[in-house]
């Protein structure tokens, strides 16, 4: 039994790369930083299943932070009391708030208001309830809204869960 733990002793040290300890400092600070967590949590609990969740985990959400940066809702007025808004981006959980605080909702003098999918993909349950609420909440104000460009995925989720498009959908007042 020593015999062997002498072998994947030295097994261990000639296979592990030594230099790979000055490239925490270039690579990615994320990248970096799961790694030394996923480390860290493997030798904390003596479990490599559960060091390797943590770093899933953890580079799932430094992915879906970094997917945050590249939405946009940029706003245009069309024809007389019309306003556009074109949506660019991912929309899901992590973005699925700044996508509803985009809209301007007490907007005066408007009539409708064109919602522009083109360039934009919905991920998630999240993302539809967003758009259904920036929808509602616009009828409730008396504007008329026109939903257009959807990808194929997008609509398709959107007619399974979404409301808005439904008969009797309302926008409840306290709610969220």
């Amino acid at each position: 039994m020593a015999a062997l733990v002498a072998v994947m002793i030295m097994v261990a040290i000639n296979t592990f790369q030594w230099k790979s300890h000055g490239t925490l400092v270039t690579h990615p600070k994320a990248s970096s930083f799961v790694m030394l967590g996923t480390v860290a949590v493997v030798v904390a609990t003596h479990d490599l299943a559960k060091g390797v969740l943590f770093g899933v985990v953890l580079s799932g959400l430094f992915f879906a932070h970094k997917v945050t940066r590249f939405f946009a809702v940029r706003s245009s007025h069309g024809k007389g009391d019309v306003r556009t808004y074109q949506v660019t981006g991912q929309i899901f959980f992590a973005t699925a708030e700044a996508f509803h605080a985009a809209f301007g909702f007490r907007e005066e003098a408007l009539r409708a208001v064109v919602t522009d999918l083109q360039a934009a993909h919905f991920w998630d349950i999240s993302a539809i309830n967003a758009l259904d609420r920036v929808v509602l909440k616009f009828r409730h104000h008396g504007i008329a809204v026109d939903v257009v460009g959807m990808n194929e995925a997008t609509a398709t989720m959107v007619e399974r869960v979404g409301t808005h498009d439904k008969p009797g959908a309302t926008f409840a007042v306290g709610g969220h």
